[in-house]
């Protein structure tokens, strides 16, 4: 079986770093969720999407919004690298319903937590059932 190719790190830039943060800490209590667009493992842009769950629990981006982020990245030369959402309450790891709905195991799964005081983040990949975090860095 051959190995599925994906980001092996991701590097944001502050200013999307800072917008992702931001949108986790909006959309308290409910979870956030929005999309990585770059090259490889550099973010150049942050897309801030709906969560049409409506829930503190799951998240779902609706389908128009990544259809119009996938056309602005590829308009650009560039790709949606991944999907980011925030955990309310719960450790940034994926939870079973995370590793579930994993549209695409060559995408990178950001999960900010808001369980304390300042947010913290977490990247990975999800292949099939297995999570393998990678390096997330802010430059």
């Amino acid at each position: 079986m051959s190995e599925i190719a994906g980001p092996t790190d991701l590097t944001f830039p502050a200013q999307a770093y800072a917008e992702m943060t931001a949108c986790a800490i909006d959309a308290y209590p409910l979870e956030a969720c929005g999309l990585m667009v770059g090259l490889g493992g550099a973010v150049h842009r942050f897309v801030a999407c709906t969560n049409e769950a409506r829930s503190a629990r799951v998240y779902a981006i609706p389908g128009r919004e990544l259809l119009r982020a996938e056309r602005a990245a590829e308009d650009d030369g560039l790709e949606v690298l991944g999907v980011f959402h925030s955990h309310t309450h719960s450790e940034a790891f994926p939870s079973p319903t995370d590793v579930a709905q994993a549209p695409d195991p060559l995408w990178a799964y950001v999960i900010v937590t808001l369980k304390r005081e300042a947010p913290e983040s977490r990247c990975f990949r999800i292949v099939g059932e297995t999570i393998t975090e990678i390096p997330l860095t802010v430059a």
